[in-house]
C-alpha cells in the first residue's frame, strides 16, 4: 500500500491532530464545542470548522474565534451541501498526521486526544473510537454511556453502527486517503465500512471521552429516517443482496434497541 504522505502534496505533521467540524445554524452550541477542544490536555491541534452555509451568525462566532485563537481555521461554503461536502473539504486541508471529527453540538473530554493517540500509538493502531456518554439538548448530563467492543470488523459494523462520529480517529500515514461519500446521512458509517473493507480494523478505547448531545428535529434523531439511510446504505452505497442487507438489517435495529448502557 503507498503511504499517504508520498500520495498527497503536503507534508503532514507527525504530532498534529487536525480536528474536523461541520457546522449548519451551530451558534447555540459551537462556542462550548471550541471550548471543549481549547481544554484539551493534548494542545497540539488544529480546527477546521467548515460552515455549510448557515443562516444563523455561526460563521461570525467562528471569525471572532479565529482571532483569538489562531488554530481555530473557518471555512465557509458558497451553497448548502451537507455534512459529507464539509468534512472532506476540511480533510482536503488538514495539516496534521491524525484526523479527529467533533460534531458542533457534541463535546470531548479534556484528555480525549491525549489519551486516545497514546492509545494509538502504543498500539499500532490506525483507526480508533470510544465509548460516550449522552447529555441532553441543554447539556445537562444523563445516566447513559454508550458502550462499544475492543474491536470492530466490517461485517461487525453492518450489524452494529457503534461507532459515535465524534469519538473517531484516524491515522492518515497508515490509513491514506479518505472521504466521506457525499450522503445526507450515514456519511461517517459509509467511511468506516471503507476502510473496514480494505481490511483496517477499528480499535475501542473502553472509556467515555466524548458527550454527544441528544437535539431534537436532528437527522440523528429521527429514527424511522435513520432506518432508511441504513437499508440505503446496505444495498446502494454497499451493494448487499436483499437478503444478506436484511440480516445485517435486522441485527442493526436489535442492536439499535439493545445498546449496552452504563447506568
Amino acid at each position: 500500500m503507498r503511504r499517504f504522505i508520498n500520495i498527497l502534496p503536503r507534508i503532514l505533521e507527525k504530532e498534529l491532530i487536525t480536528v474536523i467540524t461541520p457546522t449548519y445554524n451551530a451558534s447555540d452550541y459551537i462556542l462550548e464545542t471550541i471550548e471543549s477542544v481549547q481544554n484539551q490536555t493534548h494542545q497540539n491541534w488544529e480546527m477546521l470548522i467548515v460552515d455549510d452555509c448557515s443562516r444563523d451568525n455561526t460563521y461570525e462566532l467562528l471569525l471572532e474565534q479565529s482571532q483569538v485563537d489562531n488554530r481555530i481555521r473557518p471555512i465557509r461554503l458558497s451553497t448548502n451541501r451537507g455534512p459529507a461536502v464539509a468534512r472532506n473539504t476540511s480533510i482536503t486541508q488538514a495539516r496534521g498526521r491524525y484526523i479527529a471529527f467533533v460534531d458542533s453540538d457534541d463535546l470531548w473530554l479534556p484528555h480525549k486526544l491525549e489519551k486516545q493517540l497514546a492509545f494509538m500509538k502504543n498500539h499500532n493502531i490506525s483507526f480508533s473510537f470510544t465509548e460516550y456518554s449522552i447529555i441532553k439538548e441543554d447539556g445537562s448530563e444523563t445516566s447513559s454511556i454508550v458502550k462499544i467492543p475492543k474491536k470492530i470488523d466490517y461485517i461487525g459494523l453492518l450489524k452494529n453502527t457503534i461507532i459515535g462520529c465524534s469519538t473517531v480517529m484516524i491515522d492518515l500515514e497508515k490509513a491514506g486517503i479518505v472521504q466521506m461519500p457525499n450522503l445526507r446521512a450515514r456519511q461517517d458509517t459509509a467511511l468506516w465500512l471503507n476502510l473496514l473493507k480494505k481490511g483496517f480494523i477499528a480499535y475501542g478505547l473502553q472509556e467515555p471521552l466524548t458527550k454527544y448531545r441528544k437535539v431534537k428535529g436532528s437527522v440523528s434523531s429521527n429514527k424511522l429516517k435513520m432506518m432508511r439511510q441504513n437499508w440505503r446504505l446496505y444495498r446502494d452505497i454497499e451493494k448487499l443482496s436483499f437478503l444478506y442487507a436484511t440480516w445485517c438489517f435486522m441485527n442493526y435495529a436489535w442492536n439499535g434497541l439493545n445498546k449496552n448502557f452504563l447506568k
